[in-house]
């Protein structure tokens, strides 16, 4: 779909490299704004993408960004009906993250299991068939008035001070007067700028394997005999599995999970320390993979007999860093700037912020003519500051995996920041709807712990900062994953803003389900002994998800 017109050296506000999610809906943004987009991409839709989990936190910034701009369309990707309704049967449901540790050579132990199950009652997360949704997504930037540039590689991007060439590999040049990057790993403008580092910035070191597949085991069905107590309240399947081993982890995340879909395929992954599992070249991806899953009995029974339905995707280390991601008229956004692993499922999560931190900025410099990088430091602040904290983390879940105690509390801190953060969104969230005031969203930026999930709370920065600095010792040989794991324990079970009626700080509770019971003691928990920053996070919100399914509404 290429709509240029005959005059090719037409002047547009922003230049958009790249199509897919993060591209189409910061283009769909402007656009409706009144900026004029060019949305250029060297491919065309609908094709293969990766990041398909998603959590709460995405489906919330995916509601700020069709509020805060008007693109209602996007709404529809944050409610399994809906976007059923919107683009088709092919998406799973995600109503938990799960994680189940194993051992080489040995059965999987049931006490070594851990679930969180997402509250409905605030948002839905589920599992995304990228090529549709990203498809999706372009088609609403266009129709938002983006002129769409596809099968169009970029040979070169030019600046001269007064604005920016993007040049084709056959003499055909368009002018905008600024350029965001959202290509991902081979952006255009860091290749220009030299702006990776030649040694990448992060801690963690993995690589990856994956692809689609007909034919596999569904989890539950692997151990129909479990005891009761060891069987999670919402089926493993109805999730993203995370089947966890030593410095590394397999994914299974399903698109026929559910009866709203038709869809029979399963996103399969394994990523792993490749320090500590260097790639054999001998061997295929599906190869390699099947010969990993073949030292854990039950995940080998798992993939057994899976037919992939498209080619193996195998990588080499998946992290790098960039210099700097803003500049003088060009922005690299999200995964154009740097990526750690999808452990977590951040991607998304933080592809949304970048798009509604990058955007009124936007807005706003085409309106005053003014693009200097000055306008823009936040925007590289906080992409530096949040690709940190993303390593933070998952460096920490690599780390604990071999323990499970520890992996307990590092899966706590995770979690919690997690539901902190779209709670804290969501409030800014409800009150604009009812205000229309920008500034509600703008506030949230003046954070002091720019990058964290939860980046106003003290409490939640030091757990944080512990943390860190047990997984660092563990690391140095300085000191034990189990020592580890009872510092961490000590500290979360004296603390007053995670709430004890989900289980939180009890080491012997393995499966969270935030039932509307659970829910209404939680509720009652946090008025008498919480937090005060969580109480007024939390208890407005559930004032307000209760309205809203009291008039049958479906989101608020």
């Amino acid at each position: 779909m290429n709509l240029i017109p005959a005059s090719r050296r037409q002047q547009f506000d922003v230049a958009i490299l790249g199509s897919g999610i993060g591209g189409g809906m910061l283009g769909a943004a402007l656009a409706r704004n009144r900026v004029k987009v060019l949305l250029i991409d060297s491919g065309v839709h609908p094709r293969f993408a990766v990041g398909e989990a998603t959590t709460p936190y995405t489906s919330v910034t995916q509601r700020v960004i069709a509020a805060r701009y008007n693109v209602p369309e996007l709404v529809n990707l944050t409610s399994l009906q809906d976007i059923t309704r919107a683009i088709g049967p092919k998406f799973g449901t995600k109503t938990h993250f799960g994680f189940l540790r194993h051992e080489p050579g040995r059965p999987q132990n049931p006490r070594e299991t851990n679930q969180f199950h997402t509250p409905e009652i605030l948002h839905e997360a589920h599992h995304l068939y990228r090529q549709d949704v990203d498809a999706y997504v372009f088609h609403v930037a266009v129709k938002a008035g983006c002129t769409p540039l596809q099968d169009f590689p970029v040979h070169d991007v030019e600046f001269d001070g007064s604005g920016v060439t993007i040049h084709g590999g056959e003499g055909e040049s368009y002018r905008a007067r600024y350029v965001v990057d959202a290509s991902g790993y081979r952006s255009p403008l860091a290749k220009k700028f030299n702006l990776r580092d030649e040694v990448c910035a992060y801690k963690h070191h993995s690589r990856s394997m994956f692809t689609h597949v007909l034919g596999i085991t569904h989890t539950d069905d692997l151990w129909p005999d479990r005891r009761p107590e060891y069987v999670p309240p919402v089926p493993w399947y109805e999730g993203t599995v995370h089947h966890l081993f030593d410095r590394g982890w397999f994914w299974v995340i399903g698109f026929d999970n559910t009866p709203l879909s038709r869809n029979p395929l399963c996103s399969v992954g394994l990523t792993l320390d490749p320090r500590i599992y260097p790639k054999d070249t001998s061997l295929t991806p599906h190869e390699e993979f099947m010969a990993y899953a073949s030292r854990f009995p039950d995940v080998e029974r798992q993939y057994a007999g899976v037919k992939p339905v498209r080619e193996w995707v195998s990588t080499d280390r998946l992290q790098y860093s960039s210099k700097q991601t803003v500049g003088d008229r060009w922005c690299l956004l999200s995964h154009a700037a740097a990526f750690i692993d999808p452990l977590y499922s951040f991607g998304l999560a933080n592809t949304g912020d970048a798009v509604n931190y990058l955007a009124w900025r936007l807005i706003r410099a085409c309106q005053d003519d003014d693009f200097s990088a000055e306008r823009f430091e936040f925007i590289d602040r906080w992409q530096q500051a949040r690709f940190h904290y993303n390593d933070e983390i998952v460096n920490a879940g690599f780390t604990a995996f071999d323990d499970f105690e520890f992996w307990k509390t590092v899966f706590r801190v995770w979690v919690w920041g997690n539901n902190a953060g779209s709670l804290r969104m969501q409030t800014a969230l409800t009150a604009y709807k009812k205000t229309g005031d920008d500034y509600l969203f703008r506030d949230l930026e003046e954070a002091r712990y720019l990058g964290s999930d939860w980046p106003d709370h003290e409490g939640y920065q030091h757990m944080l900062g512990v943390m860190t600095e047990q997984v660092d010792a563990v690391n140095a040989g300085k000191t034990t994953r189990k020592e580890a794991g009872d510092v961490m324990w000590d500290l979360m079970e004296n603390t007053n803003f995670m709430a004890a009626t989900l289980g939180f700080q009890f080491r012997n509770v393995h499966f969270m389900h935030p039932s509307r019971k659970t829910l209404l003691h939680t509720g009652r928990w946090i008025l008498r002994h919480g937090d005060p920053d969580m109480r007024r996070l939390t208890i407005p919100n559930a004032r307000e998800a209760i309205k809203h399914r009291l008039r049958g509404d479906k989101i608020f």
